[in-house]
């Protein structure tokens, strides 16, 4: 897709390294509307307050200094402000004078720069009152490698806190535990990036990754979560060690782990989905429950979490249209009541009555996998 880059100044500063591989940098400055129809689409983040939808989110401190520079201090706008960094598969000039024709470009650091642009713009255009468009410094990155798209936007992002599941997304290391889940349920989509909300109806990767580990066979879990109460209480440990091994996937000691994530994904995370509001609960007692009138509304995770844990001793491998897969097969004998009237004694007896206690609880676990253990073996 072509893109027209007006700009004020440009050169060029590639440095020998750069122009060793085909690869070019240019810098200049360009009027601020040159950037408001850009896609940002190779960002790891996009423009925090649009990407919020309609939940009410205050401006960060950034937002607000951005807007000040923009409505008072606009001749200083383009030296006041770091810029903003592009990336583009080919450049070159037109025919037109101070243009670039840019393939494929995005915007990589520098969306909440854009969005308070668009903000500033659009509200001279309602007001009616005179536009002082302001110059905005820019730097532009010619490569057609795609991996160093994607390290880039990430080290460029590191200044703002970018959160891992952003960085995770953005790698490509839930590309294939997307596909999983959509053979499974089409509506399924992967939360990929901290801008994409729960209130879109993305699935919480986090959460999902979490669940994954709770559930991970005892052989397996060894080597990553030998306390099954860190799956509940660690989820940014749980996503660095599901990058882990998405990164080492076809070494010896990870391959398979990585199979068993992507063989038990939706499975997983329709056991939750069941278990977080499981009728079984009803006549439990359990208060800490939300419910509406008879109906349960959530289930607390703290709870749900040492149940899922405890099923872990039926996930085995098996086949599946001839191939190898890992398969969660709980047998018949083993009713959702029995596993509530455990589940609520470990509650009362060893948590006290509180979820998070539950959930952060060794013992807990153990005595509800004491429970299911004794059905697998008769299974």
């Amino acid at each position: 897709m072509s893109y027209l880059f007006p700009f004020t100044v440009c050169c060029e500063v590639s440095s020998p390294e750069d122009k060793a591989v085909n690869r070019r940098v240019l810098t200049g400055y360009a009027p601020a509307s040159s950037f408001l129809e850009l896609d940002d689409n190779e960002n790891v983040r996009e423009y925090i307050l649009e990407a919020q939808g309609k939940q009410r989110i205050k401006p960060t401190l950034v937002h607000q200094k951005i807007r000040n520079t923009l409505l008072n201090e606009t001749d200083k706008f383009s030296i006041l402000n770091s810029g903003i960094t592009l990336v583009s598969r080919s450049a070159r000039y037109g025919r037109e004078v101070d243009v670039l024709h840019l393939e494929q470009a995005s915007i990589i650091n520098g969306s909440q720069t854009r969005g308070e642009l668009r903000r500033y713009v659009e509200a001279a255009r309602h007001s009616g009152e005179p536009l002082v468009v302001p110059s905005v410094f820019f730097q532009l990155i010619v490569t057609d490698d795609e991996d160093l798209v994607a390290e880039i936007s990430i080290a460029r992002n590191f200044q703002n806190d970018v959160k891992p599941i952003s960085i995770v997304g953005r790698l490509g290391h839930l590309d294939q535990l997307q596909a999983s889940l959509m053979r499974v349920n089409p509506l399924w989509k992967l939360r990929m990036s901290e801008t994409d909300l729960a209130s879109g109806g993305y699935v919480d990767t986090e959460k999902l990754i979490q669940i994954v580990f709770a559930l991970m066979p005892e052989e397996l879990a060894a080597g990553y979560v030998d306390n099954k109460a860190n799956a509940y209480s660690q989820k940014t440990r749980c996503l660095k060690m599901f990058q882990t091994i998405f990164e080492n996937r076809k070494t010896d000691e990870h391959r398979e782990a990585y199979k068993y994530f992507i063989d038990i994904a939706p499975t997983a995370w329709g056991l939750y989905i069941e278990w977080k509001s499981h009728d079984a609960f009803k006549s439990s007692g359990i208060h800490s429950i939300e419910r509406d009138g008879t109906t349960i509304v959530e289930i607390p995770d703290g709870i749900v979490f040492p149940i899922i844990a405890s099923l872990s001793v039926f996930v085995r491998k098996g086949t599946r249209d001839g191939t190898s897969v890992y398969k969660l097969t709980i047998p018949s004998r083993l009713e959702a009541r029995d596993l509530v009237a455990a589940a609520k004694q470990v509650y009362q007896e060893i948590a006290r009555r509180s979820p998070q206690a539950m959930g952060k609880s060794k013992a807990c676990y153990s005595s509800l996998l004491r429970v299911t253990s004794i059905y697998a073996r008769l299974s």
